[in-house]
């Protein structure tokens, strides 16, 4: 209990959990939100999930779990099942279920219709919806199980049934994807964000884990994801810049982050980025500069079109014929474009809350520093000094006046005995 070694292993744990918060995958992580926050971080999310799926199953007997998928994704929130049809029971598939986020601005009514129309959504690079219902409170969807994983697996080599966190928290080997796949995943990616932004649909949720890879061909997962109202895998990197405040710019954003991925097989240290190691070619290190360096955070994100202007991505062909589907009545449009516009308000909040903040502990710092100290301490010997000067001056002056109305008297024009004695000079020009 000696104090010296109280205070130096208390430095220490610090240290340790600097460390860990700052990796961002950790950072999320179950355990550590735990251990930082238990009050809020206390329910058995499993638990309720179990239960929600086993209402559904009540009115929806054809399915049948077949194991579930322990922290199969990032989310505290969102539990997968690996799932089986009756009658079918060699084809697998993969249950979600979420609960409701912060950003959840749509209806009851107009979230649930939402959630049903997904299965209808047919684009040749989003993911097939098999089934998908929703309550007042959480969101259910089944899609077919794909044995070869997502973009991130791929990157990271991973199995996709194993953990989040031993997937991808410490790979054994870094490699970066070949130049054609970059250019080609890359261009599928782009359009069907474009696709999205046409139709009025907020996304928010791209990275390399909600894209499947389904032969040499990308589908974007995980429409639901700003439906349920659900924070973004890296909000916390761009709530940092004021210039990212609408979800089309967050979608651009997060592209830079997982074309940076792609290229170099692991995520950036930190955003923005000042300079990009060595890349397969230029055009890919342009594309990054233009959604992760310091001016492109600073000054805003390029459109979506824009970036399909670039070089890495205008001459790549993309072959499929599938013609893309998805009917969204008006009614459910306006309701979406409502819900985007309290998600992107509530964006420009924190953003603005994250600037008061850093402007405070900036001058905090600044304030508290060595040198600052320093200075203040010679500034206040200087004024010390410079105010005994000035009293004894003001001192000098009185007695000087008091001697010259004595020696002069009543024969003073300008003054009487009984009239005040003028402020010398001296005084006037003395600090208030």
């Amino acid at each position: 209990m000696d104090r010296e070694f109280i205070a130096e292993r208390q430095k220490g744990l610090q240290n340790y959990l600097n460390v860990i918060t700052t990796n961002h995958i950790l950072s999320n992580c179950e355990l550590v939100k735990k251990f930082l926050d238990p009050n809020n971080y206390s329910a058995n999310y499993t638990e309720i999930a179990l239960q929600q799926v086993s209402m559904f199953f009540r009115s929806e007997p054809k399915w049948e779990v077949v194991e579930p998928l322990k922290d199969m994704g990032w989310r505290i929130r969102k539990k997968y099942f690996l799932m089986k049809i009756k009658n079918q029971p060699k084809e697998r598939l993969v249950l979600s279920w979420a609960d409701l986020g912060p950003d959840k601005y749509l209806s009851d009514k107009d979230f649930q219709c939402l959630i049903k129309l997904l299965p209808s959504c047919l684009h040749p690079y989003i993911y097939r919806v098999t089934f998908a219902t929703a309550n007042e409170s959480s969101a259910l969807l089944i899609r077919m199980f794909n044995e070869k994983g997502t973009l991130k697996d791929l990157i990271y080599k991973a199995k996709p049934k194993d953990p989040f966190l031993k997937k991808y928290c410490n790979p054994k080997k870094i490699q970066g994807l070949e130049l054609q796949q970059i250019k080609t995943y890359g261009r599928q990616i782009l359009e069907v964000l474009k696709f999205l932004h046409d139709k009025g649909f907020p996304y928010g949720h791209l990275h390399a884990s909600n894209v499947m890879l389904d032969g040499d061909t990308c589908r974007l997962l995980d429409l639901e994801n700003s439906l349920l109202g659900l924070p973004s895998f890296y909000r916390s990197y761009f709530s940092q810049f004021r210039k990212i405040n609408t979800l089309e710019s967050v979608d651009v954003h997060c592209f830079g982050h997982l074309l940076y991925e792609m290229t170099y097989g692991r995520p950036p240290d930190s955003v923005p980025v000042d300079s990009f190691p060595p890349a397969p070619s230029m055009a890919v290190v342009a594309v990054l500069e233009s959604t992760l360096s310091c001016e492109a955070c600073k000054n805003g994100m390029p459109a979506v079109s824009r970036l399909l202007q670039m070089p890495l991505f205008s001459d790549v062909l993309l072959t499929t014929s599938e013609k893309p589907q998805f009917k969204i009545p008006t009614k459910l449009k306006e309701a979406l474009r409502i819900a985007k516009e309290c998600i992107e308000k509530r964006l420009i909040e924190e953003q603005k809350q994250i600037h008061q903040h850093r402007r405070l502990t900036r001058a905090q710092s600044h304030h508290g520093s060595e040198e600052e100290r320093k200075k203040r301490k010679i500034l206040a010997r200087k004024k010390s000094k410079r105010s005994a000067i000035e009293n004894s001056e003001e001192h000098s002056a009185k007695y000087s006046n008091s001697n010259n109305s004595a020696g002069s008297g009543a024969s003073s024009p300008l003054t009487s005995p009984s009239s005040p004695t003028p402020p010398s000079t001296a005084v006037e020009h003395a600090p208030f």
